[in-house]
């Protein structure tokens, strides 16, 4: 057989239908035949490894770093980062408006969006050193701060979520969306950027762990794998359309432990200093320091 030889795949035909449907689809949702660029999942991973290595130079940076070039390379690696992710809010900006060329009003926005999270990162910061001592605390086989830092998965899903959810909060929900799919790629822990988590917060092992956009979580709560803080059901309007932004996700109170497999679904409240065992099955709100179980659930 000739290995050469060339075969009719029907490629002109389908070429020429998946352009028929680009247009129809591009038609329908009122934009031009070139609509503008989204935001790139590449360009983020590399403005968090740089946003990671800003807020942890001496562990997350460079291994040849030196006290005394230190702050020179978290100055000159910041402004790198803040350039493009400016770039990239911009660009969300810029899709959502459906202008092609020069939009002066996505543009200052994302300046000024830039500019309040730039200001964040020393709050992050803060806040990300409570999450990794309650990790080294809760956890009996972490050895060092450090360990927790560079090892476990929920760290770095709580650090992208921690500056997911200030772009979030500004107004960049796809780049915010965008950077919460990072870390659940490189984790399997999913929390949406809209959900407001305290400080102190430790996943433990965390694959699986799902936490919805309008969840609340208090100070010092802790979860095992595959928990879910999900919605109970989905309100739809006259339309038949899904309600979007309604308040569906499970409020956590304070010192609250959630074990491996529990599933937490509705605006319910968990109350301050309770314990929620594994594979629990909850829609009911529970007052401060209950102990709920398997068994205790279905007595009831």
């Amino acid at each position: 057989m000739n290995e050469i030889a060339h075969y009719h795949w029907g490629v002109e035909e389908t070429v020429a239908q998946l352009r028929a449907l680009r247009v129809q689809s591009l038609e329908e949702r009122n934009r031009r035949h070139k609509p503008p660029k989204l935001p790139s999942r590449k360009e983020l991973q590399h403005i968090l490894d740089g946003l990671s290595a800003v807020l942890f130079p001496n562990r997350l940076g460079r291994p040849d770093l030196t006290e005394e070039g230190i702050d020179y390379y978290v100055g000159y690696t910041l402004d790198c980062v803040l350039h493009e992710l400016f770039k990239q809010i911009r660009r969300e900006l810029q899709f959502v408006s459906g202008n092609e060329g020069v939009d002066a009003a996505a543009h200052e926005r994302a300046i000024e969006i830039t500019r309040f999270f730039t200001a964040q990162l020393p709050a992050v910061r803060r806040i990300c050193d409570s999450d990794i001592q309650a990790a080294y605390e809760g956890d009996p086989a972490a050895r060092t701060p450090d360990e927790v830092l560079v090892c476990y998965p929920g760290i770095t899903a709580i650090i992208y979520h921690r500056l997911a959810h200030i772009i979030y909060k500004q107004g960049a929900p796809l780049v915010a969306r965008m950077i919460s799919e990072l870390a659940h790629s490189a984790t399997g822990i999913d929390i949406h950027p809209g959900a407001q988590i305290g400080e102190s917060f430790f996943i433990d092992h965390g694959t699986g762990v799902v936490i919805g956009e309008t969840a609340i979580l208090g100070n010092r709560v802790r979860l095992y794998q595959a928990v879910t803080l999900g919605a109970k059901r989905f309100q739809k309007d006259d339309n038949g359309l899904l309600v979007k932004g309604n308040l569906r996700h499970p409020i956590v109170e304070d010192d609250v432990v959630i074990y491996a497999g529990a599933t937490i679904l509705g605006r319910i409240v968990i109350g301050s200093g309770s314990i929620i065992g594994g594979n629990v099955w909850l829609t009911h709100s529970v007052p401060s320091r209950s102990i709920i179980t398997q068994a205790s659930e279905q007595r009831e």
